[in-house]
Protein backbone atom coordinates (compact mmCIF):
# COMPACT_ATOMS: atom_id res chain seq x y z
CA UNK A 1 0.00 0.00 0.00
CA UNK A 2 1.27 3.45 -0.90
CA UNK A 3 0.36 6.65 0.91
CA UNK A 4 1.48 10.01 -0.39
CA UNK A 5 1.24 13.31 1.46
CA UNK A 6 2.03 16.58 -0.28
CA UNK A 7 3.05 19.76 1.50
CA UNK A 8 4.54 23.15 0.77
CA UNK A 9 1.73 24.81 -1.12
CA UNK A 10 0.56 28.32 -0.37
CA UNK A 11 -0.11 31.80 -1.66
CA UNK A 12 2.79 33.51 -3.42
CA UNK A 13 3.30 36.40 -5.79
CA UNK A 14 4.23 36.21 -9.43
CA UNK A 15 7.95 35.69 -9.82
CA UNK A 16 8.31 33.92 -6.49
CA UNK A 17 9.61 30.43 -5.92
CA UNK A 18 8.05 27.56 -4.03
CA UNK A 19 9.11 24.02 -3.21
CA UNK A 20 6.58 21.25 -2.87
CA UNK A 21 7.36 18.05 -1.03
CA UNK A 22 5.79 14.62 -1.19
CA UNK A 23 6.33 12.18 1.66
CA UNK A 24 5.75 8.57 0.72
CA UNK A 25 4.82 5.77 3.06
CA UNK A 26 5.83 2.71 1.10
CA UNK A 27 7.98 -0.33 1.75
CA UNK A 28 10.12 0.01 -1.36
CA UNK A 29 10.31 3.69 -2.18
CA UNK A 30 13.11 3.24 -4.68
CA UNK A 31 10.98 0.77 -6.59
CA UNK A 32 8.70 3.56 -7.78
CA UNK A 33 8.87 6.34 -10.29
CA UNK A 34 7.01 9.48 -9.27
CA UNK A 35 5.32 12.35 -10.94
CA UNK A 36 3.85 15.71 -10.11
CA UNK A 37 0.60 16.65 -11.78
CA UNK A 38 -1.66 19.62 -11.29
CA UNK A 39 -5.26 20.65 -11.76
CA UNK A 40 -5.87 24.34 -12.45
CA UNK A 41 -9.28 25.69 -11.46
CA UNK A 42 -11.92 24.65 -13.94
CA UNK A 43 -9.50 22.57 -15.97
CA UNK A 44 -8.47 18.96 -16.26
CA UNK A 45 -5.54 17.45 -14.43
CA UNK A 46 -2.26 17.78 -16.34
CA UNK A 47 1.26 16.45 -16.20
CA UNK A 48 4.00 18.62 -14.68
CA UNK A 49 7.12 16.52 -14.13
CA UNK A 50 8.28 12.97 -13.45
CA UNK A 51 11.35 11.20 -12.18
CA UNK A 52 12.51 7.62 -12.54
CA UNK A 53 13.13 5.25 -9.64
CA UNK A 54 16.77 6.23 -9.18
CA UNK A 55 16.48 9.85 -10.26
CA UNK A 56 18.52 9.11 -13.33
CA UNK A 57 15.97 10.56 -15.70
CA UNK A 58 13.54 13.41 -15.35
CA UNK A 59 10.75 14.60 -17.62
CA UNK A 60 8.93 17.90 -17.82
CA UNK A 61 5.97 19.41 -19.51
CA UNK A 62 6.65 22.33 -21.81
CA UNK A 63 5.46 24.85 -19.26
CA UNK A 64 7.63 23.35 -16.51
CA UNK A 65 10.82 22.94 -18.52
CA UNK A 66 13.44 25.41 -17.34
CA UNK A 67 11.38 26.68 -14.38
CA UNK A 68 10.59 23.57 -12.34
CA UNK A 69 12.92 20.89 -11.01
CA UNK A 70 11.82 17.49 -9.76
CA UNK A 71 14.08 15.56 -7.42
CA UNK A 72 13.93 12.68 -4.99
CA UNK A 73 15.68 11.55 -1.85
CA UNK A 74 15.54 7.78 -1.61
CA UNK A 75 16.94 7.88 1.91
CA UNK A 76 14.10 10.09 3.14
CA UNK A 77 11.31 8.71 0.95
CA UNK A 78 10.53 12.14 -0.43
CA UNK A 79 9.98 13.67 -3.83
CA UNK A 80 10.24 17.41 -4.32
CA UNK A 81 9.23 19.93 -6.93
CA UNK A 82 11.15 23.19 -6.96
CA UNK A 83 9.16 25.84 -8.82
CA UNK A 84 10.73 29.13 -9.88
CA UNK A 85 9.40 32.24 -11.56
CA UNK A 86 5.82 31.34 -10.82
CA UNK A 87 3.00 32.97 -12.75
CA UNK A 88 -0.74 33.17 -12.06
CA UNK A 89 -1.18 30.42 -14.68
CA UNK A 90 0.60 28.07 -12.27
CA UNK A 91 -2.28 28.36 -9.82
CA UNK A 92 -3.56 24.82 -9.27
CA UNK A 93 -3.83 21.92 -6.89
CA UNK A 94 -0.59 19.99 -7.20
CA UNK A 95 -0.57 16.23 -6.78
CA UNK A 96 2.17 13.71 -6.23
CA UNK A 97 1.59 10.26 -7.70
CA UNK A 98 3.39 7.02 -8.44
CA UNK A 99 3.97 6.15 -12.06
CA UNK A 100 5.65 7.52 -15.13
CA UNK A 101 4.27 9.23 -18.20
CA UNK A 102 2.72 12.45 -19.41
CA UNK A 103 -0.90 11.53 -18.84
CA UNK A 104 -2.81 11.37 -15.56
CA UNK A 105 -3.88 7.81 -16.39
CA UNK A 106 -0.21 6.78 -16.30
CA UNK A 107 -0.33 7.24 -12.51
CA UNK A 108 -2.03 5.11 -9.91
CA UNK A 109 -1.44 6.10 -6.27
CA UNK A 110 -2.22 9.76 -5.59
CA UNK A 111 -1.82 12.12 -2.70
CA UNK A 112 -4.54 14.50 -1.56
CA UNK A 113 -2.95 17.49 -3.25
CA UNK A 114 -1.63 20.83 -2.10
CA UNK A 115 -2.98 24.17 -3.27
CA UNK A 116 -0.66 26.65 -4.96
CA UNK A 117 -2.03 30.11 -5.62
CA UNK A 118 0.01 32.70 -7.48
CA UNK A 119 -1.19 36.29 -7.38
CA UNK A 120 -0.35 38.79 -10.09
Amino acid sequence: QVQLVESGGGLVQAGDSLTLSCAASVRTFNGYAFGWLRQPPGKEREFVAAITWNGGSTFYSDFAEGRFTISRDNAKNTVSLQMNNLTPEDTAVYYCATGLGDRPKDYDNWGQGTQVTVSA
